[in-house]
């Protein structure tokens, strides 16, 4: 677990101090618009679950029908490769078991993401900021 530093941006746990944040995109399978209504809802509701469960600390979700973004930040001990299988699987295996004619609708087989996905870092300065920095020490 960590914990925010009071009046700074940056988090701590027993051994660092860090701000690391992401940007995540999950598209559905061959871009089926089928994040709409319940369905897209549910899909939120599941993704702050498991994210939650980490002790990820989401800062925005959003998307369209047929992709989501997701800022959020998180630890150094978090595995982003491992996180995000679990939040496509999960989400991919409850959705269809709970909105099998929804999901129906859009898929023949059992699918729900594309295997890939896109992941940014953001910070809170430019690289060339820290590039100075670094320079000026």
């Amino acid at each position: 677990m960590f914990k925010k530093v009071k009046d700074k941006p940056y988090y701590t746990n027993n051994h660092s101090c860090f701000l690391l944040t992401a940007h995540l995109m999950l598209v559905t399978k061959y871009r089926k618009p089928v994040l709409q209504g319940k369905i897209r809802d549910y899909v939120y509701t599941l993704t702050k679950e498991t994210m939650e469960s980490e002790n990820i600390i989401i800062r925005e979700i959003n998307g369209e029908a047929d992709h989501i973004h997701i800022l959020f930040d998180y630890a150094p001990d978090i595995r982003l490769s491992e996180l995000i299988n679990k939040i496509k699987s999960r989400t991919a295996r409850l959705v269809r078991r709970d909105y099998p004619v929804e999901v129906g609708e859009y898929y023949e087989k059992i699918e729900f993401w594309t295997n890939s996905y896109f992941l940014g870092s953001v910070g809170s300065n430019t690289t060339e900021i820290v590039k100075e920095y670094i320079q000026n020490q």
